[in-house]
């Protein structure tokens, strides 16, 4: 009895509780979880058009009038502030390194908006490439219609050539009808006797 009660109270795993024991490996139709990066992710569409807006406002006028105002301002502080108050001395390296460090940022920004103006020139130029072929191809298109109407049109009968054959025809009837009087009258008229001779044939 024991054997058979200690059958009955043993716990059955479940069936597929073999599967949980395996090793889980990613599934095919789910998709993978991103890796962690240890440097900082940024989105490139973001960063190029700030790149642009940085760019645009450095090839303005007001950039350089504000820059200039800067670097005048700069000068003139470090040369006529009292001495304790000066903060970059003659020969002014601080204000040659500050410009040092934006000339090094904007070169690279420049690139960077120039590249991205070039790609979008390159894609307007393939969008105007296939624009042209499928002009190119319309047009191929429609002279072949014109010229297989002009065909058709060659062999259809005009409205002069049908006037021209009606009134060959109105004057075709209209000789067979004065010779078909002539000779009707022709032989309806019978020739005339000699009345002499008719009183003799009585």
């Amino acid at each position: 009895m024991t054997p058979e009660r200690d059958s009955g109270t043993r716990e059955r795993t479940p069936a597929g509780a073999t599967a949980t024991t395996r090793p889980r490996t990613p599934r095919l139709d789910q998709p993978r979880q991103p890796r962690r990066r240890i440097l900082p992710e940024w989105d490139p569409e973001a960063f190029g058009r700030l790149s642009e807006r940085i760019a645009r406002f450095l090839g303005t006028g007001r950039f350089i009038v504000w820059m200039t105002v800067v670097i005048i301002a700069w000068v003139l502080w470090n040369v006529f502030a009292p001495r304790d108050l000066r903060f970059d001395n003659y020969p002014f390296i601080f204000l040659t390194l500050m410009l040092s460090l934006q000339a090094s940022y904007a070169a690279p920004l420049i690139l960077l908006a120039q590249n991205r103006q070039d790609d979008r020139d390159r894609v307007n130029l393939e969008q105007d490439r296939k624009q042209n072929e499928r002009s190119i191809a319309d047009t191929e298109y429609l002279t072949r219609e014109i010229a297989a109407l002009r065909i058709g049109l060659g062999e259809v009968a005009t409205r002069d050539w049908i006037r021209s054959e009606l009134q060959d025809m109105v004057k075709e009837l209209e000789g067979r009808r004065d010779g078909h009087h002539e000779h009707s009258a022709f032989h309806a008229v019978p020739a005339e006797r000699p009345r002499g001779r008719d009183a003799d044939d009585r």
